[in-house]
């Protein structure tokens, strides 16, 4: 039972930043507009996390710095792709390598530590929480275990993680800003016709999307992690963009596709160089390249037909 609870533990801090990411994945593209550069704004997040928290002290003006970073690589990212009508891969593929080398680069400028920021103390980062009841109900069989090791005990960004789903979904599906927002990727030129400005809409749903990957990023940094060290995404930007395509652009669907995939994850950290039956030890390497292993079987042979956003990619040109 320990082992259960440890390993889901495990699995959810593992999903949090891939469940951030993907619902700022689903929001830029239901809108239309496909960002492979969430790994880049999530690095970037995350630099400007460490960094901030390290000079100020603080860890809501490094979370508060984190988003303004990602926001901006948004707003980049908008301004080339819905102003300038570019090809939106090769913006998306800009803003991964302009972020990585940036946060390398200003680094080691500011820290002279190879681009890496100063070990963080308690008090710079999001610590853990504990929910009320937990002394009450430990000792309690089976219920104990679960609420005071597996609910209990993340940093606030995860709790505000999990809650964004719901939040995601109302905002989708119940309100003006989301149906205009799905029509614009859907059929931009009726929503144009209509009187509705197809760029705003498209800027504010990037908007959001820059805001979740920044503290995507800020979670990797001051949350899980004591400071930040290069490529510390390690790839989670397209692990999310796979499991919104593996949850077809639906918020509930992705969460659970973020947590699949933080059990990947987490499997690969637990059971590194551990020796199974028969097997053996199992290499370091195969265990590391499981999730992204898993992740190519699964979008290719067990999501069906994953149909994106009929204006997804597409630059719209209004009509005169």
């Amino acid at each position: 039972m320990d082992t259960l609870v440890q390993l889901l533990d495990l699995t959810v801090r593992s999903s949090v930043p891939l469940l951030l990411a993907c619902l700022a994945g689903l929001y830029s593209e239901r809108s239309g507009i496909v960002d492979i550069g969430l790994e880049g704004k999530m690095l970037g997040g995350a630099f400007a996390a460490a960094a901030t928290a390290a000079l100020t002290g603080s860890a809501w003006l490094g979370l508060l710095a984190a988003i303004a970073v990602s926001v901006l690589f948004s707003l980049i990212h908008g301004f080339a792709s819905i102003t300038n009508r570019g090809d939106q891969i090769v913006s998306g593929v800009a803003i991964n390598f302009i972020a990585a080398g940036l946060a390398a680069l200003v680094g080691q400028a500011w820290f002279n530590q190879g681009g890496r920021t100063p070990q963080l103390q308690s008090e710079q980062r999001f610590g853990e929480l504990d929910l009320p009841f937990v002394e009450a109900l430990a000792d309690v069989p089976l219920v104990g275990p679960i609420y005071s090791d597996l609910i209990s005990g993340h940093n606030l960004i995860a709790y505000i993680a999990f809650v964004l789903v719901p939040v995601t979904w109302w905002v989708l599906f119940r309100t003006r800003f989301g149906l205009r927002l799905r029509a614009v990727g859907e059929n931009p030129a009726a929503v144009d016709t209509a009187g509705i400005s197809v760029s705003w809409a498209r800027y504010r749903a990037v908007i959001c999307c820059g805001i979740l990957c920044g503290i995507a990023g800020a979670y990797l940094s001051i949350g899980v992690s004591a400071g930040y060290v290069k490529d510390m995404t390690a790839g989670r930007g397209f692990i999310a963009l796979a499991a919104l395509i593996f949850a077809k652009w639906r918020p509930v669907s992705a969460m659970w596709a973020c947590l699949l995939f933080g059990f990947l994850g987490a499997i690969e950290i637990r059971y590194q160089g551990v020796a199974l039956p028969i097997v053996g030890i199992v290499p370091v390497q195969l265990m590391q390249a499981l999730p992204y292993i898993l992740t190519v079987v699964l979008l290719a042979g067990f999501i069906g037909r994953a149909i994106p956003p009929r204006a997804g990619g597409v630059p719209y040109s209004k009509e005169r």
